[in-house]
């Protein structure tokens, strides 16, 4: 077997590993077990709402076996292909089990992050909102930059993005926007690119050509379900009911029915247009008891906590990213140190690297090479 091959295979055996951890594979079959048993219990559904609980619980591990045992099957199967191919010297046989070694490989990684997305509300649906920082059209073009390359990225990935406010800049982009984004794990996988997001490029709304740096901000929280129950004070809240207009394009709105909700005791303003008065009231609501989820979610994890208290301004030192796009091309992570030139790429929603890095570092404390290097 080519050295090339052996290292593709180690990487999936290391992935294999990984994955074990996180599902804690010598307990799996009995916890399944454990799920059949109260299955078959005939007063299960006297509790709809545990019932559905322990139904999704079961089969999130279910399909966790399955993925791993599925992988491993795979990996084993080409490995013996490849070996029969180099004693029959049938080189299509041995190139085709290869290549599909290397597509198992990057699967096996895929999964490996995907079971670090095992939080309170990783599952979860996601509202997405982006702000422009000081900087005034630039800073607005930024943001209709930032809210393109999450929009790509998103359905990409197969997700559901619905727009459900947005102010636009005076002469170009987006003052803000927030979006609603809906998928499995849309929460798990976008809550890492919460922080300020800095540009670097020549400024086409400069006439002499010079470089500007523009900052943007990015908050991400998760959309609260009917098993979370979040007390909102009729008393706590202001609800103030105004005109809106959209950008126009994809985005045209124009509505007498706008809704914009004010928490007091935290300052959270939520605001939506989308829709019909009633509906937008609704849709405030829900999207004011998801940023007051995040807000106890953020108190049970000190790092996350710290992180929001220090977002600050959109601004010089508080950025998480950096997109540089002049004099040279580089999409850079503070955090993590991922970076790649392929600028393009990650302004067309290619983001899974970035995201994945993070979300590494978030539960190991260590990068994804780190973890992997460890024997």
């Amino acid at each position: 077997m080519r050295a090339e091959t052996q290292n593709t295979v180690a990487e999936i055996e290391k992935s294999l590993e990984l994955l074990a951890q996180r599902l804690d594979w010598e307990t799996a079959p009995h916890r399944l077990e454990e799920f059949n048993a109260r299955v078959e219990d005939p007063n299960l559904w006297d509790d709809p709402d545990a019932a559905q609980k322990l139904m999704r619980d079961r089969q999130n591990l279910v399909d966790a076996m399955e993925t791993y045992e599925s992988i491993k099957r795979d990996m084993s199967d080409n490995v013996e292909m490849i070996e029969l191919g180099e004693m029959e010297d049938d080189q299509e046989v041995v190139t085709d089990a290869e290549n599909a070694l290397k597509a198992l490989a990057v699967k096996a990684a895929q999964k490996e992050l995907e079971a670090l997305l095992d939080g309170e509300a990783d599952g979860n649906d996601t509202f997405l909102e982006i702000n422009s920082g000081a900087g005034g059209t630039e800073s607005c073009d930024w943001a209709s930059m930032l809210a393109r390359m999450y929009v790509r990225w998103a359905e990409k990935k197969g997700y559901k993005v619905e727009l459900q406010s947005e102010s636009a800049g005076e002469e170009a982009g987006i003052k803000s926007a927030t979006y609603k984004i809906s998928g499995q794990n849309a929460y798990g996988w976008l809550k890492s690119e919460s922080g300020v997001h800095r540009l670097v490029r020549i400024s086409p709304f400069d006439s002499a050509a010079k470089r500007h740096t523009s900052f943007s901000s990015v908050w991400v929280y998760p959309v609260v379900d009917d098993n979370i129950e979040i007390e909102v004070n009729p008393a706590d809240i202001r609800i103030d009911t105004y005109r809106s207009s959209g950008a126009g394009g994809q985005h045209v709105n124009t509505t007498d029915s706008a809704v914009r909700i004010t928490h007091h005791p935290t300052g959270i303003v939520v605001t939506s247009s989308e829709k019909s008065q009633h509906q937008n009231r609704d849709i405030a609501m829900k999207a004011l008891k998801s940023r007051l989820y995040q807000l106890e979610l953020d108190k049970r994890n000190a790092a996350i906590n710290e992180a929001h208290e220090n977002k600050g301004d959109a601004g010089w030192g508080n950025q998480i990213r950096s997109y540089v796009l002049q004099p040279y091309q580089m999409v850079k992570d503070l955090r993590t140190n991922h970076e790649t030139s392929d600028t393009k790429g990650v302004l067309d929603g290619d983001l899974d690297g970035f995201m994945g890095a993070t979300l590494a570092m978030d539960v190991t404390g260590k990068s994804r090479a780190e973890a992997q290097g460890e024997g």
